[in-house]
């Protein structure tokens, strides 16, 4: 590990100055990604410019149902907001699910959502990487593919988008607030924070140097709403999700689904909104024939690499089981 500075930020506005001041800054949350890129020389910045103590340590539920969630919270306290559990559990399953309670305790939501793939040559600098070293080359197309991304890649990258958090924002319709370095504030969806390779794989997100993501806002959620968080991986705890699924759906009296949201992670280089399984499925009764149609359509556009094929089935699988899950539920409730 190089020598680096580091500074704590008293507020935002000495934390944008920081930043502003050398193009190699950058922010330090939790610092439970960060640190380990820093150790093995994937990542080397010379400034870090710590903002976990920054007064956006609050979860606050709103009248209307909508909840806004500091961007410092911890992962540990926002799964086990009693708010969150009863009304998005499948944010709360999603955290649980993605780390060790040591790791939740010190993370931080905005540091989640700017985590960065485990893809193994991202990961070992006498590798080649289009994401670190654009223009050397994507070697896990021909090596060590088997838990990368089905969907969205591209010849230069097939990398896949390691937080589960973040595919239970995108399915909840989550919108990022951001501040930039010249005070300026903004929000972006986070099913659109997150850029897809192309042929530009080192670009992750749309954030410019010195956004700093201040908090996420929930909308809330739709009337009679049953959700869950669904992840298949290779060991009960502390591994990443091989496919995972988070869905949420509503249904009228005449059994058909009036609101239906699908977000998958595990399969694509950002956690990815299943939208043409939704619009298959809105307005139509969920029987068994109704959902594996959809579920194919959406894993159409697939991109699949011999060691990693067996996940298009896999996601259909579990696109269709959740589904499925929940309406049984509400019909037991």
């Amino acid at each position: 590990m190089k020598e680096f500075a580091y500074a704590r930020a008293g507020d935002a506005q000495e934390a944008a100055e920081l930043i502003a001041q050398r193009p190699d800054a950058t922010y330090l949350g939790g610092g439970t990604n960060l640190v380990d890129l820093m150790k093995l020389g994937v990542t080397d910045p010379g400034l870090l410019v710590d903002v976990s103590r920054l007064p956006y340590d609050r979860i606050e539920h709103r009248d209307d149902g909508s909840v806004l969630i500091g961007a410092t919270v911890r992962n540990g306290e926002l799964a086990g907001d009693p708010g969150i559990r009863d009304r998005f559990p499948m944010l709360s399953q999603a955290l649980l699910s993605g780390a060790s309670g040591q790791l939740r305790t010190v993370a931080t939501v905005g540091g989640n959502l700017l985590q960065r793939t485990r893809c193994v040559y991202f990961q070992d600098v006498a590798k080649p990487c289009n994401k670190r070293e654009p223009g050397t080359g994507c070697p896990a197309i021909q090596g060590a593919h088997r838990d990368l991304a089905v969907l969205g890649t591209s010849d230069h990258c097939v990398a896949s988008h390691p937080s589960d958090m973040a595919v239970a924002l995108v399915a909840l319709d989550a919108v990022a607030h951001l501040r930039s370095v010249d005070g300026a504030t903004r929000t972006v969806p986070v099913a659109e924070l997150y850029l897809l390779p192309g042929d530009t794989p080192q670009r992750e997100t749309v954030l410019e140097h010195g956004d700093l993501i201040t908090g996420v806002e929930l909308p809330a959620p739709p009337p009679g709403a049953a959700m869950r968080y669904r992840k298949v991986r290779d060991r009960w705890s502390y591994a990443f999700a091989l496919v995972s699924v988070a869905t949420s759906v509503s249904v009228a009296d005449d059994g058909s689904l009036t609101d239906v949201r699908i977000a998958l992670g595990g399969v694509a280089p950002r956690p990815w909104r299943a939208s043409v399984a939704e619009e298959r499925l809105r307005g139509r009764r969920p029987d068994e024939e109704t959902l594996r149609e959809a579920a194919r359509a959406e894993l159409a556009a697939a991109r699949p690499l011999p060691d990693n094929a067996f996940k298009v089935d896999l996601t259909v699988d579990l696109i269709v089981a959740g589904i499925r899950d929940l309406i049984a539920r509400k019909d037991r409730a």
